[in-house]
């Protein structure tokens, strides 16, 4: 099931607050709409998106009045909005086109990177030979198209309310040689270069730090403004992307980055080693 847009989910938060202040039951608002219990459930949960008609019978239940009313039907067009993406809504994955989705509506991202350089710092040099190397089996034009999405992601950090990235990095991700010596020095120079930014901070834990809690595997963790909804936590590996909700798994996911924070470098001495290794190549 494709994961569902920030704005979808933001709805979904919506309706079902008005529910509750209606004080009515699910089986209440079924009868006095048609809508079915099932199609309901799904329209609360963010799993399916409202027809029009839908939206407003369901309004017209909780009496909302405007302009909270257009304000919510609004809300609905833009719920299937994709914006750049539609570029590239037949090349990329729909899990990964959520993922951006809902980096681009996020407030703050905490990235933690066993192997790789973070997307959102990649170089296009970079991000050509990790993409080639990670999927193997790719054509020419699948990775191009990976790699210009790739790079206008990195918009986020530079619009008018600009994303605050937090990165944590193993040192395996900026020892590995990824396009060849001129590829890496010229990435770990960027990473240098862009923690200059006021909303950039990356820590780099090195390999003296030895076990740590980041070692199972990458994660991110997104959080949005309040009225967007709460944090989402997004894992990618071979089994597949996971998107995860749960208050219980995002108190753990925030937990082990706040450990890794305390074993990785400080942010200066993190821009230091990077430093020292682009001079090596």
């Amino acid at each position: 099931m494709p994961a569902p847009t920030v704005r979808l989910r933001r709805l979904a938060a919506e309706l079902r607050q008005l529910r509750s202040v209606a004080d009515l039951t699910r089986e209440e608002v079924a009868e006095r709409t048609g809508v079915n219990v099932a199609t309901l459930y799904r329209i609360e949960t963010a799993r399916v998106r409202p027809q029009a008609r839908t939206l407003a019978a369901l309004l017209d239940v909780y009496g909302l009045e405007e302009p909270k009313r257009t304000e919510l039907m609004t809300l609905l067009k833009q719920s299937a909005h994709r914006g750049w993406l539609n570029t590239f809504a037949t090349d990329l994955p729909e899990r990964y086109t959520s993922y951006i989705e809902f980096e681009a509506e996020a407030s703050e991202v905490l990235n933690y990177e066993c192997l790789f350089i973070p997307g959102l710092l990649q170089t296009e040099g970079y991000a050509r030979a990790a993409i080639e190397g990670a999927l193997p089996e790719s054509t020419r034009d699948e990775i191009e198209s990976r790699v210009e999405a790739r790079m206008q992601r990195q918009a986020v950090l530079s619009k008018e309310q600009p994303l605050k990235l937090w990165a944590i990095v193993d040192e395996a991700a900026i020892r590995r040689v990824v396009g060849g010596r001129d590829v890496m020095r010229e990435q770990l120079e960027h990473l240098v270069r862009i923690t200059e930014l006021p909303t950039v901070h990356l820590q780099v834990i090195p390999f003296n730090a030895g076990a740590h809690p980041g070692m199972p595997g990458s994660f991110v963790v997104m959080n949005f403004a309040e009225a967007l909804g709460p944090e989402i936590v997004y894992i990618d590996s071979q089994a597949g992307d996971l998107f995860l909700e749960e208050e219980t798994d995002i108190s753990r996911y925030n937990l082990v980055f706040t450990h890794l924070r305390a074993v990785a470098l400080s942010p200066s001495a993190s821009v230091s080693l990077l430093a020292a290794t682009a001079r090596e190549h």
